[in-house]
């Protein structure tokens, strides 16, 4: 387990805060929702872990975590970024020690966070099934089940958060998509079992964002199936989730919300 916290600015400590998992590129949905998380008036605490980027095609970017954490200050927000590897079972109440210790009680919990290595149902090995679940399913209850235990809201009050980002990909890509699906049900059981501290929780599925992934085919065959003719963008997940955990989103609760622009399945 690794944990490294980048230097926070002092800044107003009035706000509330989000814990933000998966934020390791400056082009993924996680640094978008931290964007705009910050824009509305949160404090940020997010994670990365930059060994799964340098294992994946578009590799890692040095000095991500500096950078992200800068442009939120820049946004009046103070920040902690946390380098958390979520295949360890003790991340979760690291990441929220860390957290507290740096800005103080989690009000919003949002998971972008993913292991997505593509393989289908003969030739997924068990070492990589077991890590994707680790990471995507395992990591994500332990994360919600950590907040459950922290959370310390208002008698009566709607006011705490979660949201899970999910996918429905599965042909080619089992074990992401089996372990997604996993993370929806625990994520809409807490949405019941978290209801009498008075927290939300809800699964968004982006549909195709792309973030630097796509092969120019691809995103051309992606964006002929949505009626604006485009693919997503980190923009566009972010704009639900800052709904989300804001007091006008209260009244969702237990939603899987998909967020695709109406793309074809």
């Amino acid at each position: 387990m690794t944990i490294n916290e980048q230097p926070s600015a002092h800044l107003d400590q009035t706000r509330p805060i989000a814990l933000i998992t998966g934020v390791g590129r400056s082009i993924g949905i996680g640094a978008g929702i931290a964007r705009q998380l910050a824009a509305s008036g949160w404090d940020i605490a997010f994670t990365y872990w930059t060994p799964y980027d340098r294992r994946m095609t578009w590799g890692a970017e040095d000095g991500a975590a500096t950078a992200i954490a800068r442009e939120l200050e820049d946004s009046g927000a103070r920040t902690a970024a946390i380098e958390a590897d979520l295949c360890d079972p003790d991340a979760a109440t690291r990441i929220f020690d860390a957290a507290e210790q740096r800005l103080g009680p989690v009000t919003a919990l949002v998971l972008s966070h993913a292991e997505s290595v593509d393989s289908g149902l003969l030739d997924t090995t068990v070492e990589a099934f077991d890590r994707h679940f680790a990471v995507n399913t395992r990591a994500s209850w332990l994360l919600i089940r950590e907040y459950g235990l922290r959370f310390r809201g208002e008698p009566d009050a709607v006011a705490g958060r979660i949201v899970a980002l999910t996918s429905d990909h599965t042909v080619g890509n089992l074990p992401y998509g089996a372990s997604k699906g996993a993370l929806d049900r625990i994520t809409q059981a807490a949405a019941h079992e978290l209801a009498h501290l008075g927290v939300t929780a809800n699964v968004v599925n982006p549909g195709p964002v792309d973030t630097g992934w796509m092969e120019d085919g691809l995103r051309e065959e992606l964006a002929r199936s949505t009626p604006l003719g485009r693919t997503g963008t980190p923009k566009d997940t972010a704009h639900l989730v800052d709904f989300l955990c804001s007091p006008q989103g209260q009244w969702v609760n237990g939603q899987l919300l998909k967020s695709n622009g109406g793309a074809a399945s």
